[in-house]
């Protein structure tokens, strides 16, 4: 599986979710190595171990796995020479017991859980180094009982520890008056007695240690000496006979090596096992029919990591195994693609998936998804080549077994290039036998798969009235982008809308051109006629002003930004029209008129009367250009577009140059020059 696309899908993000579910290391590594499987069987072997395992929890069992506190250490060293300690023992005898009751638990579970309850039959018992360490090793000390000659010297010991008492006691109660303390200290494992420092020489004795004040001393009388030498020659038998003891424990521990591996790795399989029940549990998980012809049918699919989810009914494979699916923005698109890949993943690593009963799921070798920009500051990718790398990658792998899920396709890019390259992609893609689920918001491709073998249309439902996604699926249905009830909802005026509608209802005709998308000669005028009046009295057109005006007008409906003559003009020229829209009768063309050139494709307006070729002066775009006037085509009079007696210097003549004039009018103004653009033809 495509490592990117399991990350797109937050598979990772779902096994760490899983890990918190493992009690043990080994479970904890078997969650870590874990990936989607391609083996059907397999997968029917897996999903049918977790199915019962959760069946196991459900009946309210408590599974008694062993725990592996202290084994990891134990089985590391192993064989290696190290000597175990009495709590290393301690740990590996609780381990044994603990494996002989999951043994007889899964004995007695072999009806109901046969696949759980077949792995303990592979267990050990290991009676015998159960037994040992028991008969040894108690609350972690080694019992005297453990051999002849440590009951032996144990018992020396505590001879000798009689007398010294008895010694002591004496000392203690002849030497009362120069003691710092009536009682009997331990320098290291010598016995001493706190004598004053100014009465030290009164006890004849060693001084083994002195306090931090200087004031104490402290004395091994000389009367004990010889029996604490006696007692330190018997502690050093007892402890060598401790140490051989565990050197024997642990030579038989090592010589269950193996059997002790096998018990170990058979506990972490059981930690992983209900793992995956107890994770299956926290969101109501199922286990699927698997199939690996590429038949998908999700009845009531959830996302596991989504909490609030509508759930999804979803098929694909049978009479179509390519779904476009459309709808609004936040409305589901995204989240319907990541569920179908994150549960086939699901199900493929043997994880049971919230879905419906009488769900499928396909086994697909190869999962290959495009969600997400996929941008990056450090490769400085666009959006547009994030696809297309993703698309490269995609084709590479595309099968008849490969699911592929690519959301916004031709995005990022021009909307007719992109939606041209998508629909060659989705037929290559469908010609390689591969299974997709793609989103987008053009129509163009919603129109190919309405047309198109193979192909279905699915969209997002949406609620017009409250503005809200429904975040239900409907396959053999086309969607929406909503973007005009959206509109409409917030606020867009409802002119605006209807002339949005008009314009990609042209846009959207196989012999539309960019004609379509020319304003309408009744918007031109209301936008034209408030500018070129606010012009005739002197004064600018502001956002303050003209807003205040419109407002009382149309109650707020329209908002107008800045205009000055130069943004007026290169607005009112930057203006394609249509020939459609050329609807008032033939007359001479005079200065101020505005035409539309047909072979440009350009409108432009009247600067300069006919001459005597023929031509008229036409400023196109900022640029006077020389046109027959056979080429142009009258589309708005000019005393519809300017008052009487307007002054075309405004439209003809930039800011400087006018002001230029304005100051040349006044006085002479030495070195100032006005340029004017020549004529083009």
């Amino acid at each position: 599986m495509n490592e990117q696309s399991m990350q797109r899908l937050e598979y990772h993000t779902v096994k760490e979710q899983l890990r918190s579910y493992a009690v043990s290391y080994l479970g904890q590594q078997q969650i870590d190595s874990l990936v989607p499987m391609t083996n059907i069987s397999r997968i029917r072997q897996a999903l049918a171990e977790t199915e019962e395992a959760l069946g196991l929890i459900r009946h309210g069992a408590s599974v008694p796995i062993p725990s592996l506190s202290g084994i990891e250490n134990i089985m590391n060293l192993l064989g290696t020479g190290y000597l175990f300690t009495e709590q290393d023992l301690m740990h590996l005898l609780q381990f044994l017991r603990s494996c002989t009751q999951l043994m007889k638990y899964m004995q007695s579970k072999r009806d109901i859980a046969p696949n759980v309850s077949a792995y303990a039959s592979s267990m050990y018992s290991l009676d015998s180094l159960r037994e040992e360490i028991e008969r040894c090793i108690y609350l972690g000390r080694i019992t005297d009982h453990a051999s002849k000659d440590l009951l032996k010297a144990r018992k020396q010991v505590q001879v000798i520890e009689e007398r010294l008492k008895k010694k002591l006691d004496t000392l203690l109660s002849k030497h009362r008056a120069i003691l710092q303390d009536q009682l009997v200290t331990r320098r290291g494992d010598r016995y001493c007695l706190p004598v004053q420092k100014e009465f030290r020489k009164l006890l004849k004795g060693a001084v083994l240690d002195e306090s931090a004040s200087g004031q104490t001393v402290f004395i091994e009388p000389d009367e004990i000496a010889s029996l604490q030498m006696e007692l330190s020659l018997h502690r050093t038998v007892e402890q060598r006979e401790e140490m051989k003891i565990l050197s024997e424990l642990t030579q038989l521990a090592d010589q269950y090596e193996y059997e002790l591996r096998v018990n170990t790795d058979t506990v972490g399989m059981y930690d992983f096992l209900f793992a995956k029940a107890r994770y299956a549990l926290s969101y109501q998980g199922r286990s699927v029919h698997l199939v690996n012809n590429g038949i998908l049918q999700l009845r009531s699919a959830r996302h596991p990591l989504v909490n609030f989810m509508v759930p999804l009914d979803f098929h694909i494979g049978d009479s179509f195994k390519s779904l476009i699916i459309t709808g609004p923005n936040t409305g589901g698109k995204t989240l319907c693609l990541k569920t179908i890949g994150l549960l086939t993943l699901m199900a493929q690593s043997g994880l049971l998936v919230p879905v419906g009963e009488g769900s499928q799921l396909s086994v697909f070798e190869q999962l290959s998804v495009d969600i997400g920009d996929g941008q990056s500051l450090e490769h400085a990718l666009s959006t547009f080549s994030a696809h297309i790398k993703n698309m490269i990658e995609i084709l590479k792998a595309a099968g008849p077994s490969t699911l592929i899920l690519i959301d916004e396709m031709a995005s990022g890019t021009d909307p007719g290039e992109g939606t041209g390259l998508s629909i060659a992609l989705l037929e290559e893609i469908y010609l390689r036998q591969a299974t997709v689920v793609a989103t987008t918001h053009f129509s163009e491709i919603k129109n190919f798969a309405a047309a198109a073998n193979g192909f279905e249309n699915a969209r997002m439902e949406f609620d017009t009235d409250s503005l809200k996604p429904l975040y239900r699926l409907t396959i053999g249905e086309a969607g929406q982008s909503y973007a005009f009830a959206i509109a409409l909802k917030l606020g867009i005026p409802s002119y605006i809308i209807d002339r949005s509608k008009e314009v990609t209802a042209k846009s959207q005709r196989p012999e539309g051109s960019a004609a379509a998308y020319g304003p309408s000669s009744i918007q031109m005028q209301s936008e034209i006629q408030p500018i070129a009046q606010a012009e005739t009295e002197g004064h600018s057109l502001d956002t303050d002003s003209y807003n205040k005006d419109n407002d009382a007008s149309s109650s707020g409906d329209v908002i107008h930004g800045n205009h000055d003559r130069e943004d007026f003009r290169d607005h009112l020229l930057d203006t394609p029209l249509s020939n459609d829209e050329e609807k008032h009768p033939v007359r001479q063309l005079q200065i101020g008129d505005r035409v539309y050139i047909p072979y440009m494709n350009e409108g432009g307006i009247i600067a300069e009367p006919e001459d005597a070729k023929g031509q008229l002066t036409v400023l196109v775009r900022g640029k006077k250009l020389k046109i027959a006037k056979k080429r142009l085509k009258l589309h708005i009079p000019g005393e519809e577009l300017y008052p009487d007696n307007y002054d075309f210097d405004i439209v003809f003549e930039s800011k400087e140059n006018r002001k230029k004039r304005k100051q040349m009018s006044k006085k002479h103004v030495p070195g100032l020059t006005i340029e004017m653009p020549s004529d083009e033809t």
